[in-house]
């Protein structure tokens, strides 16, 4: 609870914006303006603009930074081992993927960084009726505030289900008794926050100007995915279907699946058909080891992460020129064999000792080396900023929160996995890389999503959600009643009045 304290702390002497300065325009594409004190602040357009950019920028944690969401999800599921340099590299990776995780070696990130986006939002949220600007302005910026207060949430809910619900500024007082809310109330203020923001939100963008930003679609498929995970089927159904559209057609809020799956990972094909929302990266913040992972970092430091360590081509070699990584998120032989065979292997998986075997490359061996790395996200040379900072911290790739291959299959899900339009969402993202239609049924939609979704941060989740964690992940030492949720750090429970959670 220290750095929640360290945060409200801050928020009540500066603006929020004033911690958020530096936050490159690359996470909304759009340029950030001005910094004053709190009291001066909020006073037109233009602050309450830089204010919500800084709202926006906590998404970034999906890929930003050492402790990014990606990597952490992925480190824990069966389709990956930790990996990196070591047994203690990365030691909230190798905790997360061998369960030994606890208070003690949790990073304070994954809940401090998510609870600085909801502080953001609130103070936002207060200061916005009184700004000087149009109404449609103040009803967006007020739209996408509770829409990202509630994407925060429900990053929280789902990591830690036993946390604080707080919508409004706290006094220095109140902070010190802060205490847990229940896990349904936390789901009913973000289905509040995103019912009461649809309507207000654009339904698409000018992305000449507005890339980034949230809009109603997003909202709805968001929606749709905040009432799967309580459980309510018929609502989640509802709400994909309507982003969804027609299977294998362009929906009515303008979404369509890529001709091509390989499309989905070239670097600059930004903003396309089948993103619902999508986590911008650029290489021009200059982004350097004395602020790696803090607000003003913008890389996507999951390309780096994810790359062979020391790799280098031999002379004449006609292997692919990847950059050098660290070795984080190895593919376990398990997801290997499975996508063995399928047209999305090829994109999803790089053999890179089979490189080495025919004496194309050499590379260093990552912690529990299987040879096999998350090709999605490996950066080639070419991707390597010749800007200023630290070249290995300002890649550009882009990711996805959501995408509608993802929606497909969510609802398909909602839907029990039965009856022709679950088959029809099943069989489009089949078709889409030319496989023939399978029966549609639960197990086969969480196979196809393992697939499809393979090392982008959803297996964790799934395998939680449909009760097969503990049976799955035995052999890393999963324990049923305990590891569906992360331990909440040391730091946050000290002289406070949280709890922590049931058997850590």
């Amino acid at each position: 609870m220290k750095k929640l304290k360290n945060i409200w702390s801050m928020s009540m002497v500066l603006p929020i914006i004033i911690l958020m300065v530096s936050c490159s325009e690359e996470f909304l594409e759009v340029e950030p303006k001005g910094t004053t004190l709190e009291e001066n602040y909020y006073s037109n357009e233009d602050e309450a603009y830089s204010g919500l950019v800084a709202v926006y920028d906590v998404i970034g944690k999906q890929s930003r930074g050492f402790e990014n969401m990606i990597a952490l999800l992925n480190s824990g599921s069966d389709d990956h081992y930790a990996g990196g340099g070591s047994s203690s590299d990365g030691p909230q990776f190798q905790a997360f993927s061998n369960y030994t995780i606890s208070e003690s070696n949790v990073a304070t990130s994954y809940w401090s960084d998510f609870y600085q986006g909801i502080f953001r939002a609130n103070t936002l949220l207060t200061k916005l009726p009184d700004v000087d600007m149009s109404e449609e302005t103040k009803a967006r910026f007020t739209a996408e505030s509770k829409a990202l207060r509630a994407i925060y949430y429900f990053e929280l809910v789902r990591l830690f289900k036993n946390i604080p619900l707080i919508t409004s500024p706290l006094s220095t007082d109140e902070i010190y008794n802060v205490t847990q809310a229940d896990p349904s109330d936390v789901y009913a203020q973000i289905e509040t926050d995103l019912l009461d923001a649809i309507s207000d939100l654009p339904v698409t963008l000018d992305l000449a100007s507005e890339a980034g930003r949230l809009t109603q679609g997003a909202a709805i498929a968001l929606l749709g995915k905040v009432y799967l995970y309580q459980g309510k089927n018929d609502e989640a159904a509802s709400q994909f279907a309507e982003v969804n559209g027609t299977p294998g057609t362009t929906s009515p809020y303008g979404y369509k699946l890529l001709d091509n799956f390989s499309d989905l990972w070239v670097v600059g094909n930004n903003y396309h058909s089948e993103s619902i929302i999508e986590i911008a990266h650029t290489d021009k913040s200059n982004a350097d080891w004395w602020f790696w992972g803090a607000s003003d970092d913008e890389g996507n430091s999951l390309n780096v992460m994810v790359g062979p360590r020391g790799y280098i081509r031999t002379q004449g070699s006609t292997a692919p020129d990847y950059a050098a990584g660290w070795g984080f998120n190895i593919i376990t032989q398990s997801l290997y064999d499975a996508l063995e065979g399928d047209p999305r292997f090829d994109a999803t998986i790089e053999n890179i000792q089979a490189y080495e075997d025919a004496g194309q490359v050499q590379y260093e061996a990552s912690y529990q080396n299987t040879g096999y790395f998350l090709k999605k996200f490996m950066p080639y040379t070419s991707d390597r900023s010749t800007g200023g900072g630290a070249t290995e911290l300002n890649y550009k790739q882009h990711t996805y929160m959501m995408r509608l291959a993802d929606t497909y299959l969510l609802e398909a899900e909602a839907l029990g996995g039965v009856g022709p339009r679950a088959q029809a969402l099943l069989d489009a993202v089949r078709a889409r890389v030319g496989l023939p239609s399978v029966p549609v049924s639960l197990d086969a939609i969480m196979n196809e999503r393992r697939l499809e979704l393979a090392g982008e941060g959803h297996r964790w989740y799934d395998l939680v959600r449909t009760g097969k964690a503990a049976t799955t992940l035995a052999n890393r030492g999963f324990v049923a009643g305990k590891n569906e949720i992360l331990p909440i750090p040391l730091s946050e429970l000290e002289n406070t009045l949280l709890v922590q959670n049931p058997n850590y």
